[in-house]
């Protein structure tokens, strides 16, 4: 094992303060308060819990690599997050708060049918599922150094540990839990550029000049063009993400339930928005401080080493004892944001009640089992990663595939009144098509030598080639990947609206309600 006795007290002691909120919380649980903990908690801690999820182990390794490899582009991510904040305390926390649902779905059953909600609860257990499971594989990759162990080894060991505190304490063990880590996270960045900055000859002025001449803190091209990741491809796919994020991800809105009153839910988005910005510039810094600083000491970097390896190498090799054991910590704390507690609440809310009609003094033990379940079901799929050589590629387009309808059908309700079932389907069947079309059928990239200003090589490599499938180039998608979530839902609200337009109104056809 390489990590040394002082590091190990130190994660271990921050994997026991974890642990011990499900133990605290354990007593005196009922279905309410083990889903909603009592609607009763402060809007801090809903806030920091908030931050927490919105800063997992793909960001913290992700973002590092790439602005160690190319320029700020992917930071275009978080520019309109305040807007999608915006609409979301205006909307979307008023909207559940006045509903009372625990479950994000249950007004898709009231005002489409019960088709929408089952899309809908599909889609968001298979969107998480496959998030949980490439956050315990990505963070095994990242462990492996450090103890020599197996990543399959790693990933049982991850799986059991994001189980038990939610399992134990249900969401309030999830939220204090959050808050906790949220604190860790901030430390651990802080820690590594500090590190980073003195190790810099020349310090801040050396990190300056350096960063200028290179263009490290560009953007993106500007150029209107949707076939590569311009700064317009990433402000869109950031602002459709935050808003699907604060609308309609069962986590969030199960925070906002959570919350002792609308006061508080709104604060809540505002104090994790404000804090994810200046985070995530962090990891940015990260990243182009260890451009610069290797490119002061390449004899410390092997040859070869890709991008994403660059900072746990850094943390293995270049960090003094006990602050390493920090930024573990806080490395696992990006990871041990359970949405195991949303995805049990969902099944018990709209699956398992609906079926089995379990009586409510039953449902702590049906919200556990489920728990039990689901992270079962991400060890899978953490294990069926393994053999991937694209991980993080895969997970954004899993995640505009199965996220795409579900934002576009909640706009689509909230939006029309009017719209009824069968102009929610026609739109979700348009989008669905949309969404294929643009998974299966994209435009073959060809030679990566010219890609766009911001995206760097390794990444147009990484972009998917479908040579093999012998469709003409006119019948391809010439959009970028990360296009998918945001044409996908626009083309569910869009053939909603349009279908709900050419229909005569009728007084039937006329919600009696909003929700």
């Amino acid at each position: 094992m390489i990590i040394s006795p002082l590091d190990l007290i130190i994660v271990a002691a921050y994997l026991a303060v974890v642990l011990g909120f499900g133990g605290w919380f354990f007593r005196n649980q009922n279905t309410e308060r083990y889903m909603v903990a009592g609607r009763s908690l402060p809007g801090w801690a809903v806030g920091l819990s908030i931050f927490g999820s919105y800063v997992s182990s793909i960001s913290f390794l992700a973002n590092p690599g790439k602005a160690y490899s190319g320029t700020w582009s992917a930071f275009s991510f978080a520019i309109l997050m305040p807007v999608a904040a915006w609409i979301a305390c205006k909307w979307f926390v008023p909207f559940y708060r006045a509903t009372g649902d625990v479950s994000a779905y249950d007004h898709l059953d009231r005002r489409f049918g019960a088709w929408a909600k089952i899309y809908s609860v599909g889609c968001y257990l298979a969107l998480q599922i496959a998030r949980q499971g490439t956050i315990m594989y990505l963070l095994s990759g990242a462990l492996q150094p450090f103890t020599g162990w197996s990543k399959p080894l790693l990933i049982g060991l991850l799986s059991l540990l994001v189980t038990i505190y939610p399992f134990l304490g249900g969401q309030e063990a999830v939220i204090w839990a959050g808050v906790f880590q949220s604190i860790v996270l901030l430390i651990g960045p802080l820690l590594c550029l500090l590190v980073i900055l003195q190790g810099i000859p020349g310090g801040l002025s050396e990190f300056a000049a350096a960063t200028a001449a290179d263009d490290k803190f560009s953007l993106g091209s500007f150029v209107a063009d949707f076939s590569v990741p311009t700064f317009w491809v990433i402000v869109l796919y950031g602002f459709v993400t935050h808003l699907q994020n604060f609308g309609i991800d069962q986590a969030y809105v199960q925070r906002y339930v959570s919350a002792r009153s609308d006061r508080a839910a709104i604060r809540s988005v505002w104090l994790a928005t404000a804090m994810f910005i200046p985070v995530s510039a962090l990891f940015f810094l990260i990243g182009t401080g260890l451009y610069v600083y290797y490119r002061a000491h390449p004899e410390l970097l092997p040859a070869g080493m890709g991008s994403d390896d660059v900072f746990p190498w850094f943390i293995r090799y270049a960090l003094p004892v006990g602050f390493r054991g920090l930024v573990l910590s806080a490395l696992c704390a990006a990871a041990m944001d359970s949405n195991l507690a949303s995805m049990a609440t969902l099944y018990w809310c709209d699956i398992h009640k609906p079926l089995f009609k379990t009586p409510e003094p039953r449902g702590v033990f049906v919200l556990r089992a489920a728990t039990i379940a689901f992270a079962l079901l991400s060890t899978v799929a953490a294990l069926a990663m393994l053999d991937s050589k694209q991980v993080l590629d895969s997970w954004w387009t899993a995640a505009g595939i199965c996220s795409g309808g579900m934002l576009g059908l909640f706009l689509l309700g909230r939006i029309s009144r009017r719209a009824d079932g069968r102009a929610a389907a026609a739109g979700v069947l348009a989008g669905t098509l949309v969404i294929l079309w643009m998974t299966l059928l994209p435009m073959p990239k060809g030679d990566v030598a010219t890609a766009a200003a911001g995206e760097s090589a390794l990444e147009a490599e990484a972009a998917p080639v479908a040579a093999s499938w012998r469709v003409p180039n006119a019948f391809r998608s010439p959009f970028h990947e990360n296009m998918i979530l945001v044409l996908g839902t626009a083309t569910v609200l869009g053939v909603g609206l349009l279908s709900t337009a050419l229909r005569r109104p009728r007084v039937a056809d006329v919600p009696q309600g909003s929700g």
